[in-house]
């Protein structure tokens, strides 16, 4: 092999190696901001990885919303008229915030099964809701959810 194709050759390997330490590199910090939504059904059935943080959405369950002590911790039931879980978030939730309306959380899964929340949205107008939550909540009750 002579030196000009040896050299040619090294570059190519070099230029091949960072190409690919580049994609792994993207495709981790993608793998860390990945965050999946899931129902209150797929919550109590056991879906999300234990400890990751997730998304939840539904219902706010009507008379659920609780203010335990002085603090801006918050608690209220979240339903999608199947299954409800409680959600414990500390802060000021969003003004449109309220009983029977649809909301999504961003949080964990504690061992006790209450969702905690870093963050909550609430719906913006009359239509909204998390496109899984409403093909959920127009099934029937009773019915399995198919995932």
């Amino acid at each position: 092999m002579t030196p000009a194709r040896r050299k040619r050759l090294l570059l190519i390997g070099l230029m091949v190696v960072g190409i690919a330490l580049a994609v792994g590199l993207a495709l981790r910090a993608f793998n860390s901001n990945l965050m999946f939504f899931y129902s209150p059904s797929q919550v109590v059935a056991g879906e999300p990885p234990e400890g990751a943080l997730f998304r939840v959405g539904g219902m706010v369950v009507e008379g659920s919303v609780e203010r335990p002590g002085d603090g801006m911790t918050v608690r209220f039931g979240l339903t999608d008229n199947q299954h409800t879980i409680t959600v414990e978030y500390t802060g000021i939730l969003p003004d449109l915030f309220r009983e029977g309306q649809g909301i999504v959380a961003k949080g964990r899964l504690r061992p006790d099964g209450v969702f905690v929340a870093d963050e909550v949205l609430a719906k913006h107008d009359e239509n909204y809701m998390p496109p899984e939550v409403a093909g959920i909540m127009k099934k029937p009750q009773g019915t399995e959810t198919g995932r």
